[in-house]
């Protein structure tokens, strides 16, 4: 485990480097098939990351956002790579875009790494383990009332594109503040205790699956939509845990 820790780590910081000396510079934009944004950055930062993992651990497979699957198909390890999840901010010199890098054990993630390259902050969480910011342990909120909660999304827009526009309007005359620090930030905002809630309506495999053992090793709970603490799940609602079934009544079944 320790190895595989290390190398968490290492790509990363490695990825890390890459990403910010093209975000110094202009960017050239294409548009995926899926009519997501992608850059030269995105694509660089996961073939770097790739080829750092088939050196040290050739016998594991990996899953890339954008690069799709390599490695062997038996092998019961598998790491996940989302190179920039927040392309978009990254696109406009935003900063709270991340680097989010998993590995599974028969399917099952084991350590996950959120990793900010614009501030340096590299949230790691180890199956069985203390969460860590930068090598300091790190815990959820206690806010135990929603009345006091902070809650962040990705994107207002959308909730109401996936059918959450209504439950989220009423949620927001609830809470104490809710604010648009999305994608992984944040998730990572939720494990530190800056924010109580994180809502995320629509969700890749490479975008969840770093996600459960940072929150749950900093004593959160993170679940899909409707509940279920699925090891991949398609949307999840991370949480200080105390607050988690509050949440649920309101979004697990779509707000109704």
């Amino acid at each position: 485990m320790d190895q595989w820790i290390a190398l968490a780590e290492d790509l990363a910081q490695a990825s890390g480097r890459l990403i910010m000396d093209h975000y110094s510079r202009p960017v050239a934009v294409e548009t995926k098939s899926d009519k997501t944004p992608v850059t030269r950055a995105d694509r660089e930062a996961e073939a770097l990351m790739r080829g750092m993992i088939q050196q040290r651990f050739p016998d594991h497979q990996v899953v890339g956002e954008e690069q799709g699957r390599s490695g062997p198909e038996e092998s019961p390890l598998q790491w996940m790579l989302d190179p920039i999840d927040g392309t978009k901010s990254f696109i406009r010199k935003v900063p709270l875009f991340g680097t989010l890098i998993a590995l599974l054990e028969d399917g099952v993630p084991v350590i996950g790494v959120i990793h900010m390259p614009c501030s340096g902050e590299l949230l790691l969480g180890v199956r069985g383990r203390a969460t860590t910011l930068n090598g300091e342990p790190v815990r959820v909120s206690a806010t135990a009332h929603l009345r006091e909660a902070t809650v962040v999304v990705t994107s207002t827009a959308d909730m109401q594109r996936h059918g959450h526009g209504e439950p989220f309007r009423r949620l927001e005359g609830e809470v104490a503040l809710v604010r648009s620090w999305g994608d992984c930030h944040g998730h990572l905002m939720v494990a530190t205790g800056r924010a109580d809630v994180m809502l995320d309506p629509i969700l890749a495999p490479w975008d969840v699956a770093a996600l459960r053992p940072c929150v749950e090793g900093a004593g959160g709970r993170l679940t899909d939509w409707n509940g279920e603490a699925r090891p991949l799940g398609e949307s999840a609602i991370s949480s200080n845990g105390l607050l988690h079934d509050d949440v649920l009544r309101w979004f697990g079944s779509g707000g109704e």
